[in-house]
Parts: structure tokens; C-alpha cells; sequence
């Protein structure tokens, strides 16, 4: 289950398809200090707004329906506490097979695009410490997020641009099976592309603020 499947477009409930270029280098933003309930609010605006209200991901609704998310946001501000956070939320996934996919947001830690981008890396290589390659992949999203060959201003990366920075813990063999079942994965990536550039930069950056201050409450 996840945002867009298929090659050149990240999902929410899939895999990395394709990484910036290493050399790319955004301007990092000051992000305030929030409330874990402002902060996972936020996110859940966005994925009600965008991921499933411009139907960026044919899967997502019906796992939010079923209460499959886990919105967790860490504390974390540093590398190394991130690093605990995704440790603790991979066991609670071992653990909970009721969960889905776990959205672990980082308000306090990574906020230039070009260091979350190398933390993936050590992400990956968590996965192999815990002997959980395989078994669970780790998608990205975040404010300043930058597909190869993309300009910064380009609509087609609010794709993958969330309130703050995320990471998506998933079940591969989920992931899995729901690319198979798709008929043709490649061409939501298509379609969402052509959305996003047809809705325009202003208009998509216009949705992404509103889910700082969209006062949405808490999900039961």
C-alpha cells in the first residue's frame, strides 16, 4: 500500500524510486518547535488534503479508513536519537502486526533536504543491523523534497513535500503485493506528475501551508 508506485516517484507506503543528486544542496529552513498534536495534525491534514484528496496514492484512504496508520512524532534533535526513535518504532511494528506503515516525524532534526538525504543511507543500514532488510523498507518525505532532474520550484516535487520531515517505515512484502495487484503503477506516477505540474507551484505550496494551521482534530 502506498503513495505512487513505480519507478521515478516516491511512495507513502513504498519504497525510495529516485534520490536527488548527492550535490544538491537546499537552503535549510528554520522549523519552530511544535506540539506532538500540532505536529501530527499537520500531517494527517496533509495526508487527508493531498495524498488522498488529489488521489497522489490509490491506497492510502482505505488504510487511514482502517486505522492502519501509526502517526508518531519524535522529540528527536539529533542524528543519534532519530536513530533510537527508528529503532523503537521498527520493533513496534515486529511487534504490532495491526499496523501498517508508521509515518515517524522529525520536527527537530534534519531539516536541510541534502542531510536527511544522506541519513537515509544510515537508515538502510539500520535495517541490515536489525536483520530487518527485506522485511520493512524506509520511504522519505519532506519540506524541501527534490527529485532528480527537478528545479527546487518545480510543482512535481510537492509529490513528496510534507509539513515536516518523515520517515515511512513499511512492510515490503505488502508493498509488494500491492504493486502486483495494481494494474499499471507506472501510470499514477505519470498522472501525478502532470496533476501536480497542471495545479501549479503557488497553488500546491498554497496546500502544504494550510496544514500548518488547518485545525483539524485529533483522529479517534
Amino acid at each position: 500500500t502506498g503513495m505512487p508506485a513505480g519507478s521515478g516517484v516516491q511512495h507513502i507506503f513504498g519504497p525510495r524510486a529516485h534520490e536527488p543528486p548527492k550535490e544538491t544542496r537546499l537552503s535549510s529552513s528554520a522549523i519552530a518547535v511544535v506540539s506532538s498534536s500540532q505536529c501530527i495534525n499537520a500531517i494527517e491534514t496533509w495526508v487527508d488534503t493531498m495524498v488522498i484528496g488529489l488521489g497522489l496514492c490509490p491506497f492510502a484512504q482505505r488504510e487511514i479508513l482502517s486505522h492502519r496508520v501509526r502517526f508518531c512524532m519524535t522529540p528527536a534533535i539529533a542524528e543519534t536519537e532519530l536513530m533510537a526513535a527508528l529503532r523503537n518504532e521498527l520493533t513496534h511494528l515486529i511487534n504490532d502486526e495491526s499496523i501498517e506503515t508508521t509515518l515517524l516525524i522529525h520536527p527537530n532534526v534534519l531539516h536541510d533536504f541534502h542531510s536527511y538525504n544522506q541519513f537515509l543511507n544510515v537508515a538502510d543500514d539500520l535495517l541490515v543491523d536489525m536483520a530487518l532488510e527485506g522485511t520493512f523498507q524506509i520511504a522519505s518525505f519532506h519540506p524541501q523534497y527534490q527529485f532528480a532532474g527537478t528545479e527546487p520550484d518545480d510543482a512535481e516535487n510537492y509529490i513528496n513535500r510534507s509539513p515536516y520531515p518523515i520517515l515511512q517505515l513499511l512492510r515490503e512484502a505488502r508493498v509488494a503485493d500491492a504493486v502486483y495487484h495494481h494494474p499499471n503503477t507506472q501510470a499514477i506516477v505519470e498522472r501525478n506528475i502532470m496533476q501536480m505540474n497542471k495545479l501549479g507551484l503557488n497553488a500546491a505550496r498554497s496546500l502544504l501551508n494550510a496544514c500548518y494551521t488547518h485545525n483539524q482534530p485529533d483522529r479517534v
